[in-house]
Order: C-alpha cells, then sequence, then structure tokens
C-alpha cells in the first residue's frame, strides 16, 4: 500500500431500471478512477428507487443473495480492472431473512459482506418492514489501498458505530446513504445536520470521512445530495449540490493522518472503565 490515499464519492438519481442504474454507476466509477481514485463510495441501494417510503411486499423479489446480485456481479469486474476497492450496497436475501448489506470489493476480490446495524423506521423510511438488523457488527477492511470502515445510511448518526470502526484501525470512513425530504413535515430539512454529526466523528476519531447520498425526486420524497468528504479535522474538502450527477475526490496522507491521530491521544485518554 501507498501512503497516499485518493478517495471518490458518487452522486446520482436512481430509477427502475437495475440496468441503467448499474450502468450510470460504472461511468462515474470509471471517470473517477481515471481521476486516481482508489477507493470509490456509490450511495445507498443503488440498485433501484428508494422502496422503504411504503410499505409493499412487491420488493422483497428485488433482493438477491449477496455475491449473487447484479450489483455486485456486475462491479466485481470493474474493481478488478480498475484495480480499485468499492463497497456495494445492495438488498440482500439470505434464506428467509432480508438484510440491507453491504458487499467490500477489492480488485475484483470479495472481502466480504457487512449488514446494516441500525435499522430506522418512520414516516418515508420504512427500513423495519423490509430489512432484519443486521448481525456482523461493524467492521473494517483491509483493502490493497487502506483500511476502510463502511457504515450505512443510518448508522452514519450513531458516534459508537465510528468509534468501534476507529478502534479496528480504520483509516477512513465511509457511509452509502439515502436521505431527503420528511413526508410528515415539510419544513424539516435535516441535510446539515446529517453532514455535521459525521463531520464530529470525523474530528472525535481524526480521520477522514465521506458519504454517498441519491438526488432526486421519487415519488414526492426529494433526495438531499451534497455528497462530500471530510477531512480528519472535519473541514469539507470536496462536495456537491443538491442536483448534480456526478463524483468528487480528495487525497489524503496515510502517514501523516497516523501520526496526527496518535498526537490527538483520543484513543490515549479514553477511560473504557467509565463508559457503562
Amino acid at each position: 500500500m501507498t501512503n497516499r490515499l485518493k478517495i471518490a464519492v458518487l452522486q446520482a438519481a436512481f430509477g427502475d431500471d437495475i440496468a441503467e442504474n448499474i450502468a450510470n454507476v460504472i461511468v462515474l466509477t470509471e471517470q473517477a478512477a481515471a481521476e486516481g481514485a482508489k477507493v470509490i463510495l456509490p450511495p445507498e441501494l443503488f440498485q433501484g428507487p428508494y422502496f422503504c417510503k411504503t410499505q409493499d411486499e412487491k420488493w422483497f423479489a428485488h433482493a438477491h443473495p449477496a455475491l449473487e446480485h447484479p450489483c455486485v456481479t456486475a462491479l466485481q469486474p470493474v474493481s478488478k480492472a480498475l484495480d480499485i476497492a468499492i463497497p456495494i450496497s445492495i438488498y440482500e436475501k439470505d434464506g428467509p431473512e432480508y438484510y440491507n448489506s453491504m458487499v467490500m470489493l477489492d480488485g475484483g476480490e470479495v472481502l466480504g459482506v457487512y449488514r446494516k446495524s441500525h435499522i430506522p423506521d418512520g414516516p418515508g423510511y420504512m427500513e423495519k418492514f423490509y430489512f432484519r438488523p443486521g448481525d456482523t457488527g461493524f467492521k473494517v477492511w483491509d483493502t490493497k489501498h487502506g483500511r476502510i470502515g463502511v457504515g450505512i445510511c443510518w448508522d452514519q448518526w450513531f458516534p459508537e458505530a465510528a468509534r468501534t470502526m476507529a478502534l479496528q484501525g480504520a483509516e477512513v470512513l465511509l457511509y452509502p446513504t439515502a436521505i431527503g425530504s420528511e413526508p410528515h413535515d415539510d419544513s424539516l430539512d435535516t441535510a446539515e445536520r446529517w453532514r455535521r454529526v459525521m463531520q464530529g466523528h470525523a474530528v472525535a476519531n481524526v480521520m477522514p470521512i465521506a458519504a454517498a447520498n441519491r438526488i432526486g425526486n421519487e415519488d414526492g420524497q426529494v433526495f438531499y445530495g451534497t455528497s462530500f468528504i471530510a477531512d480528519h479535522t472535519g473541514a469539507v474538502v470536496a462536495d456537491l449540490d443538491r442536483d448534480t450527477t456526478g463524483y468528487l475526490t480528495a487525497e489524503f496522507d496515510r502517514d501523516f493522518l497516523t501520526r496526527h491521530r496518535a498526537a490527538w491521544g483520543f484513543f490515549r485518554d479514553r477511560r473504557t472503565e467509565f463508559y457503562r
């Protein structure tokens, strides 16, 4: 592994045609890789529309076993050809159980599966109807390009998740996301607090954070976009607006981050005996 890490975040709208959605992600992935990105993050559940706004049993038919999922089988050769690490967010079927999952690809190799730990349940985000709480625990992935921690959407609001991945040696935290308007309250816009909570994780763990969100109006549910990358101070170093299809990149010095993280003493000074 080199001592520098260039990451990319993708942002796009997704419709009913899974082949078209995958093709759009591949195009953006190839463009980001052409600029030197080695870890590339697509949004959550890019296989189709965000179906969790209502409870409709037809969507269970859109789940697949993790390694057979069309998004995974289509992106695996891309990951190999471009020699990139890419977390693939999927709707997973495992026997009679269904999960909101992520398959980690690294140079075409499947490193494993993470299942979303925190499952929201509220107006417009009725995920508990579709997904079991994840049973994998939080994971950090030893890729060719660095140690990558990945949470999924609602996971990003929990400092415990970020700290757990940091304690496992993560050098950067990635969050594929689907977040937008709140159908029960037109005045509620959570885009800024969504960013701020993750910027806090960056500060508290002294490591970069990246989040990839979708855009577009899906039957009245408008997704925020505003995908971003923050550095180890929490400062946003690259971001997109609410409407743009595209990607963004940022590069980090891994050796500097390791030194700086140690110098701040957050991990040295933890008092776990008081945290119960």
